[in-house]
């Protein structure tokens, strides 16, 4: 008689499906059928009614809100609808001048061309509208801005920048002309590059850097007019740094006045008070502090900041020294662009007995000029200018006599242009 065989147990054994049965359902299948329900919040879709709005039904938050958009579309439109909720409602930059300020100077980098003009009208109604004193605390803010525009990668950014330099320029002055330090370094870097060379260092350039003109291919206008167009808002500024400063006794442009006089000669004249009309306040007495007599140790007046042992320091161009530091680097610049605008469209008139030059190479070396007599007018004491002078003398006398008087005199080069033809039709 046989054993009957057991069945082998299969650790995964198939199910056989059936005809029309439905498939079982699995151990891990996952219910994935749900219901959802809209949530309506009524109060978030109220417009701000609480101040002025533009035609769009926008407020001035919404607006500064969505500078920060990552659209340019929405930035510009923002931008837009600030200029014209500012013309209707002008007593809204009294009360969101520092917000406003901040937010449309961050967009002066941006990367669309569009947004950077936009922002630069709002920052010229602005400026038409606010006066010095009221932009004074945000001053730093907008420079700061400024430099990082003029510094920028990018070339559109740098020649959009110069827009916005040429409204500080035209109503604030004075703000500028206070913080020389770092936009004469900005000013160098937009037209020239930093080189570091190993050979022997140049006997202008104590630090061992030298500086050399910059071609960039990506500009939308040449060589020649972007450092005309630099060398315009530099010598628009050194006007300002030179008209903007505060006068003070000794001087070379203003005569001294008050209770010590200047003689000429160097000597103090005193001015007899009587204290009777001076407590009437019948006379005005300026004081200045170490007219002469010992120093106050605990003195409340300064008649100037701090110097800045780097190079040009906060208190601005007006010492030797200072105007030294920047010349010995922007001198040579200068008499690249000059030498480079000349050579190449001088041409002998033996009819008039001059080198003609075209109308753009005639402003450029105008331009150079020109900064060369403000680098002279920045100094304020006699001493500090009779120095400048003799280093002048001593560095640059022999390039002014071979590059500026070899060609000497100099005519404009008149190009007829061509009329076109009238159609006698018409």
């Amino acid at each position: 008689m046989k054993a009957k065989k057991k069945k082998r147990q299969d650790d995964f054994q198939k199910v056989k499906l059936k005809v029309g049965k439905k498939k079982p359902r699995a151990d891990n299948a996952t219910n994935t059928t749900f219901r959802t329900r809209g949530i309506c919040l009524p109060e978030q879709l109220k417009r701000d009614t609480s101040g002025p709005t533009t035609h769009r039904q926008l407020g001035i938050n919404e607006l500064l809100s969505q500078l920060h958009h990552y659209s340019a579309n929405v930035k510009h439109s923002a931008l837009l609808g600030l200029k014209e909720l500012l013309s209707l409602s002008p007593s809204l930059l009294e009360q969101h001048l520092s917000r406003l300020l901040s937010e449309v100077a961050a967009v002066l980098t941006d990367k669309d061309g569009n947004v950077r003009v936009a922002a630069t009208r709002v920052l010229r109604f602005v400026a038409q509208s606010v006066p010095a004193e009221r932009v004074a605390p945000f001053f730093p803010l907008l420079s700061a801005h400024l430099s990082c525009a003029m510094t920028h990668i990018e070339p559109g950014i740098q020649e959009d920048a110069m827009n916005v330099l040429d409204i500080f320029l035209e109503h604030y002055p004075s703000l500028l002309a206070s913080r020389p330090a770092v936009l004469l370094t900005n000013f160098l870097e937009l037209i020239s590059h930093r080189q570091s060379s190993g050979g022997p260092r140049k006997p202008q350039d104590a630090r061992g850097r030298t500086w050399t003109l910059s071609v960039h291919p990506d500009r939308s206008m040449t060589s020649q007019q972007w450092r005309l167009s630099v060398l315009l808002r530099l010598g628009n500024f050194l006007q300002a740094v030179v008209e903007e400063r505060p006068t003070e006794e000794g001087d070379l442009s203003v005569r001294t006045e008050g209770v010590f006089g200047s003689s000429g000669k160097g000597r103090l004249t005193p001015l007899n008070l009587n204290w009777e009309e001076l407590i009437c306040k019948k006379i005005d007495v300026k004081v200045y502090e170490n007219s002469g007599a010992k120093p106050t140790p605990h003195s409340t007046f300064k008649l100037r900041p701090e110097v800045d042992p780097g190079g040009v320091g906060s208190e601005g161009l007006d010492s030797a020294e200072t105007v030294q530091s920047f010349a010995g680097t922007l001198v040579p610049l200068l008499l690249e662009v000059w030498v480079e605008a000349c050579a190449g469209d001088c041409t002998w008139n033996t009819t008039e007995g001059a080198y003609l030059l075209t109308p753009d190479a005639m402003s450029v070396m105008f331009q150079v000029l020109s900064i060369l007599q403000l680098l002279r007018k920045l100094p304020t004491q006699r001493e500090n200018l009779d120095a400048l002078d003799a280093w002048f003398r001593k560095e640059y006398l022999g390039d002014f006599k071979q590059h500026f008087m070899k060609n000497f005199p100099y005519g404009l080069r008149d190009t007829p242009k061509h009329k076109k033809k009238v159609d006698l039709k018409r």
